[in-house]
């Protein structure tokens, strides 16, 4: 009991054990996403012993991926949870700690992927597999960091499901074979789940919802096919694995400053916009990839699309959070990585199929680009809308009453004509009573 008290706090602390939960994260990322994108090495490997084609190769990848991002299945009882928790224990510098976090997974790369090679070459792909396995028991020690810590807009969910439970019970003493009984306690027993997932319905996250199943599509297939496609422009295995670790090591930048950058004052209320840049930037470096047949040339491109993967990664939690709130925060981030898994079980392969069908990776690599360009623009469609929304409520509120004043908050607008003419006639009482007492 007393262990359960000292990890409650009013606010989100903003440091503390909060950086501990951190650096549980930021090791959670090296062992989930980190290990996932490094499949791709074994690409070559897997098509040469089993001889498939890119099409059916590339389903071992897309398995690994969606069952990661699956909520309850596969690494997502450890990803998930991990990056909700850090959501809990920062507001202020909410960014940055997520681009501490999210950093595991460029570190892991830009660590793994030599070492993955080397590990191939000295004890074959299933003595590599066996190897990674191991590694990945580390996630036992940093769920042992994983404190909970209750915040002040959550302290009133126990209570009402206790009253909940007690009426219930009352009630089915009562009266157990009542229609209106058997309504109550279903609703009392979904009322908590439904006020979980309330957000579900609001439109802002339906948007970001569709917005993400497209963005998942086009990110998912470069970290299969990077290092095929450099190989089939004549760059070697270590110089393709060393592509994969540049990725790695840019993508840690983009993390981090991009998380302190967002975190300052001057962009704190831009983060959405840095958002939308993000993920439309890697949809241009995408339709830019075709071109680049070369070392020289794809280093460039790395760098690039590594640095804004980092970014919009980082800020993927944080406009979540902004759309639902911190104490949906949690089950929200659920559903964003449920969706992730549909578009990462089935991009891989359609891409391979394209690649087995038109002989390049043209087609493959453009359609994956313009995916993730749409994802961005549909998000900036959808802001640009609700802004004009907004601006039109006010603009309507002043020419009716000039009494009447808007706030807007998302489509919830509070008028405070009544408490004006209430003010009103209490002024005139408080005159009349002063002339009669003269």
């Amino acid at each position: 009991m007393a262990k359960v008290n000292r990890a409650r706090s009013t606010s989100p602390p903003d440091g503390g054990w909060g950086w501990m939960i951190v650096a549980g994260c930021f090791l959670v990322t090296i062992c989930t996403r980190a290990v996932t994108r490094c499949i791709s090495i074994f690409f070559v490997e897997f098509q040469t012993y089993f001889s498939q084609d890119y099409a059916q190769t590339a389903w071992i990848h897309s398995i690994v991926d969606c069952v990661t991002m699956l909520c309850g299945l596969g690494f997502a009882l450890c990803y998930s949870p991990a990056i909700a928790m850090v959501g809990k224990y920062f507001s202020r510098r909410k960014a940055l700690a997520y681009g501490i976090s999210m950093s595991g997974s460029g570190i892991g790369i830009f660590i793994l992927a030599p070492v993955v090679q080397l590990l191939i070459e000295q004890f074959s792909w299933r003595g590599a597999l066996l190897i990674l396995g191991g590694f990945v028991l580390n996630l036992c020690v940093c769920g042992a960091l994983m404190r909970p810590i209750t915040l002040k807009e959550d302290r009133s969910t126990p209570e009402q499901n206790h009253v909940c439970r007690t009426q219930t019970q009352d009630l089915k003493q009562g009266s157990p074979c009542s229609t209106w009984t058997k309504k109550w306690v279903h609703t009392c027993l979904c009322g908590s789940l439904q006020q979980e997932y309330s957000f579900l319905l609001m439109s802002d996250f339906v948007v970001l919802a569709i917005s993400v199943l497209f963005m998942a599509y086009g990110c998912s297939p470069l970290f299969v096919y990077l290092v095929p496609y450099a190989l089939s422009v004549g760059v070697s295995h270590q110089q393709a694995a060393f592509l994969m670790s540049i990725l790695g090591v840019i993508d840690i930048i983009g993390n981090i400053t991009f998380g302190w950058l967002t975190d300052r004052r001057c962009l704190k209320n831009y983060q959405y916009v840095c958002y939308l840049f993000a993920v439309g930037l890697d949809g241009l470096c995408y339709l830019c990839l075709p071109m680049l047949q070369s070392l020289p040339l794809l280093v460039p491109f790395a760098c690039t699309f590594g640095y804004f993967d980092g970014a919009y990664v980082t800020l993927i939690p944080v406009v979540t959070a902004e759309i639902v709130g911190t104490t949906s925060l949690s089950s929200a981030l659920g559903v964003v990585y449920f969706l992730h898994a549909v578009p990462y079980l089935v991009s891989p392969p359609i891409a391979g199929w394209l690649v087995d069908t038109t002989g390049s990776y043209t087609a493959a690599f453009l359609l994956c680009g313009f995916s993730m360009i749409f994802s961005s623009v549909l998000l900036a469609f959808a802001r640009l809308m609700k802004k004009m929304k907004k601006t039109q409520l006010r603009f309507l509120a002043k020419e009716s009453d000039p009494k009447l004043q808007l706030w807007t908050n998302g489509s919830v607008a509070y008028s405070v004509t009544r408490e004006l003419d209430q003010r009103d006639g209490e002024s005139v009482a408080i005159a009349m009573l002063g002339s009669n007492l003269t």
